[in-house]
Protein backbone atom coordinates (compact mmCIF):
# COMPACT_ATOMS: atom_id res chain seq x y z
CA UNK A 1 0.00 0.00 0.00
CA UNK A 2 1.33 3.46 -0.91
CA UNK A 3 2.32 5.62 2.05
CA UNK A 4 0.03 8.58 2.67
CA UNK A 5 3.09 10.82 2.45
CA UNK A 6 4.30 9.43 -0.88
CA UNK A 7 3.80 11.49 -4.01
CA UNK A 8 2.03 9.77 -6.90
CA UNK A 9 4.25 9.85 -9.97
CA UNK A 10 4.49 8.82 -13.59
CA UNK A 11 6.29 5.72 -14.73
CA UNK A 12 9.36 6.05 -16.94
CA UNK A 13 7.37 5.38 -20.13
CA UNK A 14 4.91 8.17 -19.43
CA UNK A 15 7.68 10.65 -18.60
CA UNK A 16 9.51 9.74 -21.81
CA UNK A 17 6.35 10.24 -23.83
CA UNK A 18 5.83 13.72 -22.33
CA UNK A 19 9.47 14.61 -22.97
CA UNK A 20 9.23 13.51 -26.60
CA UNK A 21 6.05 15.52 -27.07
CA UNK A 22 7.76 18.64 -25.69
CA UNK A 23 10.69 18.12 -28.08
CA UNK A 24 8.34 17.65 -31.04
CA UNK A 25 6.37 20.76 -30.14
CA UNK A 26 9.49 22.89 -29.69
CA UNK A 27 10.94 21.61 -32.98
CA UNK A 28 8.15 23.57 -34.70
CA UNK A 29 9.20 26.86 -33.11
CA UNK A 30 11.05 29.64 -34.89
CA UNK A 31 14.83 29.41 -35.15
CA UNK A 32 14.99 32.46 -32.82
CA UNK A 33 12.67 30.94 -30.20
CA UNK A 34 14.07 29.94 -26.80
CA UNK A 35 13.91 26.21 -26.12
CA UNK A 36 13.67 24.29 -22.88
CA UNK A 37 17.16 22.82 -23.17
CA UNK A 38 18.59 26.38 -23.11
CA UNK A 39 17.14 27.12 -19.66
CA UNK A 40 19.70 28.23 -17.06
CA UNK A 41 19.12 28.09 -13.31
CA UNK A 42 21.57 29.48 -10.79
CA UNK A 43 21.07 26.88 -8.04
CA UNK A 44 19.24 23.85 -9.50
CA UNK A 45 18.06 22.70 -6.08
CA UNK A 46 15.38 20.42 -7.53
CA UNK A 47 15.36 18.22 -10.63
CA UNK A 48 13.12 19.32 -13.49
CA UNK A 49 9.76 17.55 -13.82
CA UNK A 50 7.13 16.95 -16.50
CA UNK A 51 6.66 20.71 -16.94
CA UNK A 52 8.99 22.70 -19.16
CA UNK A 53 11.42 24.84 -17.13
CA UNK A 54 9.61 28.03 -18.13
CA UNK A 55 6.18 26.62 -17.30
CA UNK A 56 7.57 25.63 -13.93
CA UNK A 57 8.82 29.21 -13.46
CA UNK A 58 5.33 30.54 -14.19
CA UNK A 59 3.95 28.25 -11.48
CA UNK A 60 6.60 29.36 -9.02
CA UNK A 61 5.74 33.01 -9.66
CA UNK A 62 2.02 32.36 -9.23
CA UNK A 63 2.63 30.87 -5.78
CA UNK A 64 4.77 33.71 -4.43
CA UNK A 65 3.57 36.18 -1.82
CA UNK A 66 4.66 38.97 -4.17
CA UNK A 67 2.30 37.76 -6.91
CA UNK A 68 -0.63 37.57 -4.49
CA UNK A 69 -0.15 41.24 -3.65
CA UNK A 70 -0.88 42.28 -7.25
CA UNK A 71 -4.56 42.22 -6.22
CA UNK A 72 -4.43 45.60 -4.48
CA UNK A 73 -1.66 47.46 -6.29
CA UNK A 74 -2.59 50.53 -8.31
CA UNK A 75 -2.12 50.62 -12.06
CA UNK A 76 -2.70 54.36 -12.71
CA UNK A 77 -5.62 55.72 -10.74
CA UNK A 78 -4.55 55.60 -7.10
CA UNK A 79 -6.98 57.03 -4.51
CA UNK A 80 -9.92 56.41 -6.87
CA UNK A 81 -12.68 54.16 -5.53
CA UNK A 82 -14.05 52.45 -8.62
CA UNK A 83 -14.36 48.69 -9.11
CA UNK A 84 -14.28 48.98 -12.91
CA UNK A 85 -10.83 50.46 -13.45
CA UNK A 86 -7.66 48.47 -14.01
CA UNK A 87 -5.57 47.30 -11.09
CA UNK A 88 -2.12 45.76 -11.49
CA UNK A 89 -3.44 42.18 -11.43
CA UNK A 90 -5.70 42.83 -14.46
CA UNK A 91 -2.89 44.55 -16.36
CA UNK A 92 -0.60 41.56 -15.82
CA UNK A 93 -3.24 39.17 -17.15
CA UNK A 94 -3.75 41.37 -20.21
CA UNK A 95 -0.01 41.52 -20.91
CA UNK A 96 0.22 37.74 -20.62
CA UNK A 97 -2.68 37.14 -23.01
CA UNK A 98 -1.54 39.69 -25.60
CA UNK A 99 2.08 38.53 -25.48
CA UNK A 100 1.12 34.87 -25.85
CA UNK A 101 -1.08 35.71 -28.84
CA UNK A 102 1.83 37.47 -30.53
CA UNK A 103 4.25 34.71 -29.55
CA UNK A 104 2.02 31.99 -30.94
CA UNK A 105 1.78 33.77 -34.31
CA UNK A 106 5.57 34.23 -34.43
CA UNK A 107 6.19 30.61 -33.28
CA UNK A 108 7.95 31.63 -30.07
CA UNK A 109 7.98 29.88 -26.69
CA UNK A 110 4.64 30.66 -25.00
CA UNK A 111 5.70 29.14 -21.67
CA UNK A 112 8.59 31.58 -21.43
CA UNK A 113 6.38 34.48 -22.49
CA UNK A 114 3.79 33.63 -19.84
CA UNK A 115 6.36 33.43 -17.04
CA UNK A 116 7.92 36.79 -17.97
CA UNK A 117 4.53 38.46 -18.28
CA UNK A 118 3.25 37.15 -14.94
CA UNK A 119 6.33 38.42 -13.10
CA UNK A 120 7.07 41.62 -14.97
CA UNK A 121 5.37 44.07 -12.58
CA UNK A 122 5.94 42.35 -9.22
CA UNK A 123 8.32 45.15 -8.17
CA UNK A 124 5.69 47.90 -8.47
CA UNK A 125 4.91 49.66 -5.21
CA UNK A 126 2.03 51.63 -3.59
CA UNK A 127 0.70 54.55 -5.67
CA UNK A 128 2.27 53.48 -8.93
CA UNK A 129 5.09 55.33 -10.64
CA UNK A 130 4.76 58.35 -8.36
CA UNK A 131 5.28 56.11 -5.34
CA UNK A 132 8.39 54.79 -7.08
CA UNK A 133 9.83 58.31 -7.32
CA UNK A 134 9.12 58.92 -3.62
CA UNK A 135 10.84 55.72 -2.51
CA UNK A 136 13.76 56.26 -4.89
CA UNK A 137 14.50 59.66 -3.35
CA UNK A 138 14.52 58.14 0.14
CA UNK A 139 16.79 55.30 -0.96
CA UNK A 140 19.30 57.75 -2.38
CA UNK A 141 19.20 59.80 0.82
CA UNK A 142 20.13 56.68 2.80
CA UNK A 143 22.93 55.63 0.50
CA UNK A 144 21.44 52.52 -1.11
CA UNK A 145 21.05 53.87 -4.63
CA UNK A 146 18.04 54.59 -6.79
CA UNK A 147 14.90 52.47 -6.69
CA UNK A 148 13.51 50.89 -9.85
CA UNK A 149 10.58 48.51 -9.97
CA UNK A 150 12.17 46.14 -12.50
CA UNK A 151 15.24 45.59 -10.31
CA UNK A 152 12.90 45.22 -7.33
CA UNK A 153 11.05 42.45 -9.17
CA UNK A 154 14.31 40.50 -9.40
CA UNK A 155 15.00 41.18 -5.72
CA UNK A 156 11.61 39.77 -4.69
CA UNK A 157 11.79 36.68 -6.86
CA UNK A 158 15.49 35.79 -6.73
CA UNK A 159 16.54 36.99 -3.26
CA UNK A 160 13.65 37.60 -0.86
CA UNK A 161 11.54 34.59 -1.88
CA UNK A 162 14.45 32.79 -3.59
CA UNK A 163 12.49 31.02 -6.33
CA UNK A 164 15.54 29.97 -8.38
CA UNK A 165 13.93 31.03 -11.66
CA UNK A 166 15.71 30.61 -14.98
CA UNK A 167 17.91 33.40 -16.24
CA UNK A 168 15.69 33.75 -19.32
CA UNK A 169 12.64 34.55 -17.18
CA UNK A 170 14.50 36.85 -14.79
CA UNK A 171 16.10 38.67 -17.70
CA UNK A 172 12.73 39.25 -19.39
CA UNK A 173 11.33 40.65 -16.15
CA UNK A 174 14.38 42.87 -15.61
CA UNK A 175 14.31 44.21 -19.17
CA UNK A 176 10.57 44.68 -19.63
CA UNK A 177 10.31 48.45 -19.21
CA UNK A 178 11.65 51.29 -21.33
CA UNK A 179 9.42 50.35 -24.26
CA UNK A 180 8.58 54.01 -24.89
CA UNK A 181 12.01 54.48 -26.46
CA UNK A 182 12.06 51.26 -28.47
CA UNK A 183 11.11 51.30 -32.13
CA UNK A 184 12.83 48.03 -33.04
CA UNK A 185 14.20 45.53 -30.53
CA UNK A 186 16.55 42.62 -31.12
CA UNK A 187 17.71 40.31 -28.32
CA UNK A 188 21.05 41.00 -26.65
CA UNK A 189 22.74 37.74 -25.53
CA UNK A 190 23.57 37.22 -21.86
CA UNK A 191 26.08 34.37 -21.72
CA UNK A 192 26.27 33.62 -17.99
CA UNK A 193 25.21 34.61 -14.47
CA UNK A 194 28.12 37.02 -14.05
CA UNK A 195 26.94 38.94 -17.12
CA UNK A 196 23.37 38.91 -15.82
CA UNK A 197 24.46 40.28 -12.44
CA UNK A 198 26.29 43.11 -14.24
CA UNK A 199 23.10 43.79 -16.20
CA UNK A 200 21.13 44.12 -12.94
CA UNK A 201 23.73 46.59 -11.67
CA UNK A 202 23.51 48.57 -14.92
CA UNK A 203 19.75 48.85 -14.55
CA UNK A 204 20.05 49.80 -10.88
CA UNK A 205 22.36 52.69 -11.70
CA UNK A 206 20.48 53.63 -14.91
CA UNK A 207 23.71 53.68 -16.88
CA UNK A 208 22.05 51.65 -19.63
CA UNK A 209 18.76 50.10 -20.62
CA UNK A 210 19.49 46.95 -22.59
CA UNK A 211 17.20 44.69 -24.56
CA UNK A 212 16.11 41.27 -23.25
CA UNK A 213 18.27 38.25 -24.04
CA UNK A 214 15.36 36.45 -25.76
CA UNK A 215 12.91 37.35 -28.49
CA UNK A 216 10.15 36.27 -26.09
CA UNK A 217 11.28 39.00 -23.68
CA UNK A 218 11.16 41.52 -26.53
CA UNK A 219 7.54 40.51 -27.22
CA UNK A 220 6.58 41.11 -23.58
CA UNK A 221 8.10 44.63 -23.73
CA UNK A 222 5.81 45.49 -26.63
CA UNK A 223 2.81 43.69 -25.12
CA UNK A 224 3.14 45.81 -21.98
CA UNK A 225 2.42 48.96 -24.01
CA UNK A 226 -0.34 47.29 -26.03
CA UNK A 227 -2.05 46.26 -22.79
CA UNK A 228 -2.02 49.66 -21.11
CA UNK A 229 -2.18 52.33 -23.82
CA UNK A 230 -5.85 51.90 -24.77
CA UNK A 231 -6.91 50.54 -21.38
CA UNK A 232 -5.66 53.68 -19.61
CA UNK A 233 -7.76 55.80 -21.99
CA UNK A 234 -10.76 53.61 -21.28
CA UNK A 235 -10.21 53.98 -17.53
CA UNK A 236 -9.69 57.75 -17.89
CA UNK A 237 -13.11 57.96 -19.49
CA UNK A 238 -14.57 55.84 -16.67
CA UNK A 239 -13.28 58.24 -13.99
CA UNK A 240 -14.04 61.43 -15.92
CA UNK A 241 -10.58 62.64 -16.94
CA UNK A 242 -11.53 62.58 -20.62
CA UNK A 243 -15.00 62.84 -22.16
CA UNK A 244 -14.66 59.90 -24.52
CA UNK A 245 -12.16 58.28 -26.87
CA UNK A 246 -12.91 60.94 -29.50
CA UNK A 247 -10.76 63.29 -27.40
CA UNK A 248 -7.58 61.59 -28.65
CA UNK A 249 -5.59 63.29 -31.45
CA UNK A 250 -6.98 63.02 -34.98
CA UNK A 251 -3.98 61.15 -36.40
CA UNK A 252 -4.31 58.54 -33.64
CA UNK A 253 -8.01 58.04 -34.34
CA UNK A 254 -7.27 57.58 -38.04
CA UNK A 255 -4.78 54.78 -37.34
CA UNK A 256 -6.10 53.18 -34.13
CA UNK A 257 -9.82 53.89 -34.11
CA UNK A 258 -11.67 55.07 -31.04
CA UNK A 259 -11.84 52.18 -28.58
CA UNK A 260 -9.44 49.93 -26.69
CA UNK A 261 -10.36 46.87 -28.75
CA UNK A 262 -9.41 48.60 -32.00
CA UNK A 263 -6.15 49.92 -30.53
CA UNK A 264 -5.10 46.43 -29.38
CA UNK A 265 -6.09 44.87 -32.70
CA UNK A 266 -4.19 47.46 -34.74
CA UNK A 267 -1.01 47.23 -32.65
CA UNK A 268 -0.91 43.42 -32.66
CA UNK A 269 -1.47 43.12 -36.40
CA UNK A 270 1.05 45.85 -37.20
CA UNK A 271 3.63 44.14 -34.98
CA UNK A 272 3.06 40.80 -36.70
CA UNK A 273 3.29 42.40 -40.15
CA UNK A 274 6.61 44.12 -39.43
CA UNK A 275 8.49 41.78 -37.06
CA UNK A 276 10.84 38.97 -38.10
CA UNK A 277 11.16 35.89 -35.89
CA UNK A 278 12.59 33.61 -38.60
CA UNK A 279 15.69 35.28 -40.05
CA UNK A 280 16.95 38.58 -38.58
CA UNK A 281 15.12 38.18 -35.26
CA UNK A 282 13.54 41.48 -34.20
CA UNK A 283 10.23 42.96 -33.04
CA UNK A 284 9.00 46.27 -34.44
CA UNK A 285 6.06 48.41 -35.50
CA UNK A 286 5.73 50.20 -38.82
CA UNK A 287 6.97 53.84 -38.77
CA UNK A 288 3.40 55.13 -39.15
CA UNK A 289 2.06 53.17 -36.18
CA UNK A 290 5.11 53.97 -34.04
CA UNK A 291 4.65 57.72 -34.72
CA UNK A 292 0.96 57.53 -33.83
CA UNK A 293 1.82 55.59 -30.66
CA UNK A 294 4.33 58.26 -29.57
CA UNK A 295 1.63 60.90 -30.13
CA UNK A 296 -0.90 58.89 -28.13
CA UNK A 297 1.56 58.45 -25.25
CA UNK A 298 2.12 62.22 -25.17
CA UNK A 299 -1.64 62.79 -25.07
CA UNK A 300 -2.04 60.33 -22.18
CA UNK A 301 0.84 61.91 -20.28
CA UNK A 302 -0.78 65.34 -20.48
CA UNK A 303 -4.45 64.45 -20.07
CA UNK A 304 -4.17 61.45 -17.71
CA UNK A 305 -0.87 60.81 -15.90
CA UNK A 306 -0.11 64.50 -15.17
CA UNK A 307 -3.73 65.63 -14.86
CA UNK A 308 -4.07 67.89 -11.76
CA UNK A 309 -7.16 65.94 -10.69
CA UNK A 310 -4.97 62.84 -10.38
CA UNK A 311 -1.85 64.50 -8.98
CA UNK A 312 -3.36 66.85 -6.38
CA UNK A 313 -2.63 64.50 -3.43
CA UNK A 314 0.95 63.75 -4.38
CA UNK A 315 2.65 65.85 -1.69
CA UNK A 316 0.66 64.03 0.98
CA UNK A 317 1.81 60.70 -0.44
CA UNK A 318 5.41 61.93 -0.43
CA UNK A 319 5.09 62.77 3.29
CA UNK A 320 3.54 59.36 3.97
CA UNK A 321 6.52 57.61 2.39
CA UNK A 322 8.98 59.65 4.43
CA UNK A 323 7.19 58.97 7.71
CA UNK A 324 6.94 55.22 7.10
CA UNK A 325 10.54 54.92 5.92
CA UNK A 326 11.83 56.78 8.99
CA UNK A 327 9.65 54.81 11.40
CA UNK A 328 10.67 51.38 10.14
CA UNK A 329 14.33 52.33 9.81
CA UNK A 330 14.32 53.28 13.51
CA UNK A 331 12.63 49.97 14.32
CA UNK A 332 15.27 47.93 12.46
CA UNK A 333 18.21 49.88 13.83
CA UNK A 334 16.77 49.57 17.38
CA UNK A 335 16.03 45.85 16.85
CA UNK A 336 12.39 46.42 17.84
CA UNK A 337 11.22 42.87 17.24
CA UNK A 338 7.50 43.56 17.82
CA UNK A 339 7.45 46.01 14.90
CA UNK A 340 5.47 44.98 11.84
CA UNK A 341 8.63 45.05 9.72
CA UNK A 342 9.93 42.13 11.81
CA UNK A 343 6.70 40.21 12.44
CA UNK A 344 5.30 40.50 8.90
CA UNK A 345 8.46 40.67 6.83
CA UNK A 346 11.99 40.06 8.14
CA UNK A 347 11.12 37.12 10.42
CA UNK A 348 8.40 35.63 8.21
CA UNK A 349 9.01 32.00 7.16
CA UNK A 350 8.72 32.87 3.46
CA UNK A 351 11.61 35.36 3.60
CA UNK A 352 15.02 33.91 2.70
CA UNK A 353 17.28 33.99 5.77
CA UNK A 354 20.42 34.67 3.70
CA UNK A 355 18.71 37.77 2.31
CA UNK A 356 17.59 39.12 5.69
CA UNK A 357 21.04 38.58 7.27
CA UNK A 358 22.96 40.23 4.44
CA UNK A 359 20.74 43.27 3.69
CA UNK A 360 21.32 46.67 5.28
CA UNK A 361 18.63 48.24 7.53
CA UNK A 362 17.73 50.77 4.83
CA UNK A 363 17.53 47.96 2.26
CA UNK A 364 15.17 45.97 4.48
CA UNK A 365 12.92 49.03 4.86
CA UNK A 366 12.99 49.64 1.10
CA UNK A 367 11.90 46.06 0.41
CA UNK A 368 9.21 46.01 3.11
CA UNK A 369 7.60 49.18 1.79
CA UNK A 370 8.02 48.11 -1.84
CA UNK A 371 6.07 44.93 -1.13
CA UNK A 372 3.09 46.74 0.37
CA UNK A 373 -0.27 47.03 -1.34
CA UNK A 374 -1.92 50.45 -1.40
CA UNK A 375 -4.36 49.42 1.34
CA UNK A 376 -1.67 47.93 3.58
CA UNK A 377 0.51 51.03 3.10
CA UNK A 378 -2.34 53.27 4.25
CA UNK A 379 -3.07 51.05 7.26
CA UNK A 380 0.56 51.12 8.41
CA UNK A 381 0.64 54.91 7.99
CA UNK A 382 -2.49 55.33 10.10
CA UNK A 383 -0.84 53.24 12.83
CA UNK A 384 2.11 55.61 12.81
CA UNK A 385 0.22 58.91 13.00
CA UNK A 386 -3.15 58.24 14.65
CA UNK A 387 -3.38 57.65 18.42
CA UNK A 388 -4.52 54.18 19.47
CA UNK A 389 -7.96 54.08 21.05
CA UNK A 390 -8.76 51.70 23.91
CA UNK A 391 -12.16 50.02 24.04
CA UNK A 392 -13.66 50.03 27.56
CA UNK A 393 -10.55 49.50 29.69
CA UNK A 394 -6.86 48.57 29.58
CA UNK A 395 -7.60 45.12 31.05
Amino acid sequence: MRSKRARPGLDHGQESQIYRYTQQREALLSSHATRSDQALRRKNRKPEDIRTPYSRDADRILHTRAYTRYIDKTQVFYLVENDHITHRVIHVQLVSKIARTIGRCLRLNEDLIEAIALGHDIGHIPYGHFGESCLSALCEEHGIGKFSHNVQSIRFLAQIEDQDLTMQVLDGILSHNGEADDIRISPEPCPDWSAFDRKIQDYATESRSGAPMTLEGCVVKFADTIAYIGRDLQDAQEVGLITDMNDIPKECKEIFGTDNRAIIDTLIHDLLDNSDADEAGFITYSPEVEHALVTLRAFSRERIYNNPKLTTEREKIRVMYRILFSKYLRDVESDRRNSKIFTEFINSPWVNRDYSRSTSPAGLVRDYIAGMTDRYFLKRFEECVLPRRVEGSFR
